[in-house]
């Protein structure tokens, strides 16, 4: 690296890291621009990059033309050819925070002080930035982003992408413009590929097993790409166009560089030209007039993230005016009317230490990562990561001692998703699936002729079943007891020595006493580590307990839970039926059920055939009622709930029924709404008694259609059915159908309305 003035005065040690940070940034950069084959998340990435800025900024002397914070991307490889871009393309400083978010906006508002102004939202693609260089309206060239003045010549392969035009269309076309944009590979097709090449790594593997018996060498397996982004590179940079036309590839132009023929005064606005001329413009895109605004558009695609088609890793904003853009400048790499935010990392890589295997309410044997080290992702720490099934463990080719990659997408529980293959040193071994339940013993085995799933079949008494089923029945989707989480239930299951536990099935719940619970203890874990911590004077695992003060007496949460487990008696039919954790019966059919039934005992006393005939139930969910109801230990636990006073029976009297104004109306919700995720409108909508569904039909009474609808919109239009947007849909919830209709200008159906306005039985 060049050395420069004042070089000699930074610290020895401050020059070494300085040095050993850049090599390390710009190998990252090799391996995420030109082989597309990353070894770390982008938030590690961002991590390294931020130290370096640091250091320079206390350190000026460290920063030289070489130095990674100068440059833009990665060099373009010897695949394709070289294309040096007709106007250089800049990379964009990041906001990891409001503080640094607010912070770049007093810039702008000091630079631009007097002059109106006006803040563009976009959504930030986590994509491949491409290059479009179109003459006289027609495609001439198409080149990846480089080093941001040379990229590669992916000409070829663009022109596969469908929605990119060949020739731009309308009359005004412009003699010469680059534009630039985001190729990506949409999420759900993304999950599907790396579906189809576990599936096919599988066929290998048996395929193998019988080359190795005959001596021949063992077929490759095909790697997983680790995220969207780097799938939508790989297609991209393929020698045969023919591969890269079979990948779903999709396009978001965001930018236009150089230009011949045409002037633009706003950003926005040269959108819609770019849109006019026939290209694939976001559909998101916000112009705003005050940073409240900016940071209204950044919370609610937060909160919205996994709404969009494609990945998003941020909101880029943008000063609107070009004149204005031109005033702020650039630095050498970066535009300064310009910022991206950050949303907080979903994807991060760490070591696997082990692989245990968890035993879940209906006896499941599910394998879960233990990392070496909790990691930050999706805001919190994490340390451990489901796997499924031992399948999907060896479908994913993950070893013991991989570094892999771990996902947690909003609330979703984390995922590992892969092995980081180039980080392999050899010492890696495979995971063993246990034969026995790792908490009874008791052998494990597919409960269904096909079933790839492993179960611990002793349901009675597997602790971990118990446990988890107690948990279950007390949470939301259930009777909703606060004081009876998991922790709680982890306490009710365990053995008092040398008395039974308090609580041995579910049936034991609505019976308990204070006296049972005084005497409950627990371990005292570490918070950190998660292992139970030792006692100093005795060295043994410390103990404390769980509902009673140090002096015997009850704490308060003791009363609690006892008051709360009382007014559960009172919950609504389905509840109950869901919380007896009979497999393939969730809250959609257990709410079927109970409004078909109204009774608990008119539920397990109805034939296969009755059960099957309910909407949303079918054969298999019937007879996982039937069987379940067969072992004499379940009724046990219906009798002793009656017993203590929980009601099995529901009446649907006239103030019920009026506060279900929507009941009869089918409703499929599509796009993104602004008052409402797609899960809360449903449940606005199921819990007024309308029935929601997934697919669009003559049936069909309203669709509710938000941002980016899709092809159930489309399909509405085509059938002419009433089409519902975010204030339709307010109306529709507060006033019913009717008022629903009218807000759109319809008359009511010309047939005899029945209940909640729905056409009556002839």
């Amino acid at each position: 690296m060049t050395a420069v003035e004042g070089w000699e005065d930074v610290p020895a040690e401050v020059r070494r890291r300085h040095a050993e940070l850049a090599q390390e940034i710009t190998d990252h950069r090799a391996r995420y621009y030109e082989q597309d084959a990353p070894v770390v998340s982008d938030a590690e990435f961002d991590a390294l990059m931020r130290e370096l800025e640091a250091m320079e900024a206390e350190h000026p002397a460290l920063v030289t033309p070489e130095s990674p914070t100068q440059r833009v991307g990665g060099a373009p490889t010897a695949l394709f050819a070289a294309v040096e871009h007709r106007e250089r393309l800049l990379s964009l400083d990041n906001a990891m925070d409001d503080e640094e978010l607010g912070a770049w906006a007093d810039r702008v508002a000091t630079e631009l002080h007097g002059i109106d102004y006006h803040y563009l939202c976009e959504l930030k693609v986590d994509g491949l930035a491409v290059n479009l260089t179109y003459e006289n309206g027609q495609l001439v060239q198409a080149a990846t982003r480089g080093d941001g003045r040379v990229g590669e010549d992916i000409t070829a392969n663009i022109r596969t992408i469908k929605e990119i035009p060949h020739r731009l269309r309308g009359d005004n076309v412009p003699e010469l413009v680059e534009i630039r944009g985001e190729v990506y590979f949409p999420t759900e097709e993304f999950l599907a590929l790396n579906a189809s090449f576990s599936e096919e790594n599988e066929r290998r593997r048996q395929e193998n097993e019988e080359r190795a018996k005959e001596g021949k060498r063992p077929r490759a397996m095909i790697r997983l790409f680790m995220n969207p982004r780097n799938a939508a590179a790989g297609s991209l940079r393929q020698k045969d166009p023919h591969v890269t036309a079979s990948r779903p590839l999709h396009m978001v132009v965001h930018g236009i560089g150089a230009r011949v023929g045409f002037d633009i005064d706003n950003q926005s606005h040269a959108y819609q030209l770019l849109h006019d001329w026939g290209l694939p413009t976001a559909r998101h895109n916000k112009v705003v007039g005050t940073l409240a605004e900016v940071r209204a558009f950044i919370k609610h695609f937060g909160e919205q993230r996994h709404s969009v088609e494609h990945e998003i890793d941020g909101v880029v904003v943008k000063v609107d005016e070009i004149a204005l853009q031109g005033r702020l400048g650039a630095t050498s790499k970066s535009p300064r009317w310009a910022i991206a935010w950050k949303y907080p990392p979903e994807e991060v890589t760490g070591k696997l230490a082990e692989i245990k295997v968890g035993i879940g309410r209906t006896g499941r044997a599910t394998p879960y990562a233990v990392l070496a080290e909790p990691v930050k992702v999706a805001g919190s720490m994490v340390q451990y990561a489901t796997l499924h099934n031992q399948e999907i463990v060896k479908a994913k080719d993950v070893l013991l001692g991989d570094t892999v990659v771990l996902r947690k997408a909003g609330d979703v529980i984390p995922e590992i998703l892969g092995p980081v293959y180039d980080l392999r040193d050899g010492t890696e071994q495979a995971f063993v699936m246990p034969s026995h339940c790792p908490e009874c013993g008791t052998e494990l085995r597919p409960m269904s002729e096909g079933d790839i799933d492993l179960r611990c079949p002793n349901a009675q008494h597997c602790p971990a079943q118990i446990r988890e089923r107690i948990a279950f029945l007390g949470g939301r989707s259930c009777l909703d007891v606060e004081g009876l989480g998991y922790v709680a239930a982890t306490a009710l299951t365990q053995p008092l020595e040398p008395a039974e536990a308090p609580v041995r099935n579910e049936g034991d719940v609505f019976g308990l006493t204070e006296e049972q619970l005084l005497p409950i203890k627990v371990l005292v874990r570490d918070q950190k580590t998660g292992m139970p911590k030792l006692d100093d004077r005795t060295g043994k695992e410390k103990e404390v307990f769980f509902f009673a003060t140090t002096k015997g007496e009850p704490k308060k949460s003791l009363r609690a839970l006892l008051d709360n487990l009382e007014g559960a008696k009172e919950r609504p039919l389905w509840r109950f039926l869901n919380g007896l954790s009979i497999r393939h019966v969730g809250p959609v059919a257990a709410q079927e059920l109970a409004r078909e039934f109204r009774d608990l005992d008119r539920i397990f006393s109805a034939t296969e055939e009755e059960l099957a005939a309910v909407e949303g139930v079918g054969p298999t969910i019937a007879r996982s009622i039937k069987e379940w109801f067969e072992e004499e230990w379940h009724r046990d636990i219906l009798e002793k709930w009656r017993a203590a006073g929980v009601r099995f029976t529901e009446e649907f009297v006239d103030e019920e029924a009026a506060e279900r104004p929507l009941e009869g109306l089918t409703v499929v919700v599509t796009g993104t709404l602004s008052g409402h995720t797609r899960d809360g409108a449903k449940e606005a909508l199921t819990s007024r008694g309308a029935k929601v569904t997934g697919s669009v039909s003559k049936k069909t009474d309203f669709v509710v259609a938000g941002d980016n609808p899709g092809s159930k919109y489309d399909k509405a239009v085509q059938l002419g059915l009433p089409v519902l947007d975010d204030a339709g849909f307010a109306v529709l919830l507060s006033d019913g159908p009717s008022a629903a209709r009218a807000h759109l200008g319809l008359p009511e159906p010309e047939e005899a309305a029945g209940p909640a306005g729905t056409p009556a039985e002839g």
